[in-house]
């Protein structure tokens, strides 16, 4: 997945806005615009790094004279005391920028991280770790790119690239029959349609009403298995509700395609980074 600056530009700006308003009153006082100094940012856990780019993108909204020299690839593992990137340049403004980046890179490596370890916990399987629409507003993308960086798989990016038929728009259309034959009649094939169903009766009428994807929505270990064999490949499958690690590792035997966890990207727990001047390295 492609994470340029058009993606992020807006987001970093109104980020940099709200944290500096009329400037850093702190690093103005004490720098002179001519300083410049050398900075480290440098992983404090074991885990996988991602988010170089919001580093690049955000320096360069403060000073296009900032150097940076990016140390680990994107979704490649890091220990206690990795130099994951070197910044030089104003020393003013690599101080102006930290929190900032920080920020953006501590929650994107924070979600590769739970992302590699979910994949990891089903490797050999065959079945694809799903992300959802559950992510930060404003952060749609770089969240879902953490996620691919973390060996994930990108679901749909929003409303307008697939189509899902949830609960109430079965409700409102009167079924999940009805709701399907209205969406082909109105797209054809352009897009893919996936059903959310919950029951046994609900799935065989998703798939006897031609879905391509059938959720399988906080269905219990059984309804699940029998779920599968309703299918019998006619379409393709996903378990959703509520995913952890515990509920993924039960679901490790059954015959499904995709397991989505909106936890990836909900709950994120930040990535444990932090800059530092000159040579020096202090984990207190």
């Amino acid at each position: 997945m492609l994470l340029t600056k058009d993606h992020v530009q807006d987001i970093i700006r109104l980020a940099l806005a709200e944290d500096l308003k009329t400037g850093d009153v702190t690093s103005e006082a004490i720098f002179a615009q001519k300083d410049t100094t050398d900075a480290r940012i440098v992983a404090k856990q074991e885990g996988i790094y991602c988010g170089s780019p919001m580093i690049e993108y955000v320096y360069s909204e403060l000073d296009k004279n900032i150097a940076i020299t990016v140390n680990r690839e994107e979704g490649a593992p890091v220990q206690p005391g990795d130099t994951v990137a070197t910044i030089s340049g104003s020393t003013r403004a690599i101080l102006s920028g930290e929190r900032t980046v920080l920020n953006f890179i501590q929650r994107m490596s924070g979600i590769a991280t739970r992302t590699r370890h979910v994949v990891d916990l089903l490797q050999g399987t065959g079945i694809q770790i799903l992300d959802t629409r559950k992510t930060a507003p404003g952060l749609r993308i770089p969240d879902k790119y953490a996620v691919a960086c973390g060996g994930g798989t990108n679901h749909r990016m929003g409303l307008f690239d697939m189509v899902m038929i949830k609960d109430n728009h079965i409700r409102a259309a009167g079924g999940i029959t009805a709701a399907v034959e209205m969406v082909r009649q109105k797209h054809g094939s352009t897009y893919q349609v996936e059903v959310e169903t919950t029951t046994l009766d609900e799935v065989q009428e998703a798939v006897n009403a031609g879905a391509d994807i059938i959720m399988l929505d906080n269905m219990d270990t059984n309804t699940m298995v029998e779920a599968v064999k309703s299918i019998n490949g006619r379409a393709r499958s996903e378990v959703s509700g509520n995913m952890d690690e515990k509920k993924i590792l039960a679901l490790r035997n059954i015959n499904v395609d995709y397991i989505s966890m909106g936890g990836l990207t909900h709950s994120v727990t930040a990535f444990d980074l932090s800059m530092k001047f000159g040579s020096e390295l202090n984990f207190g």
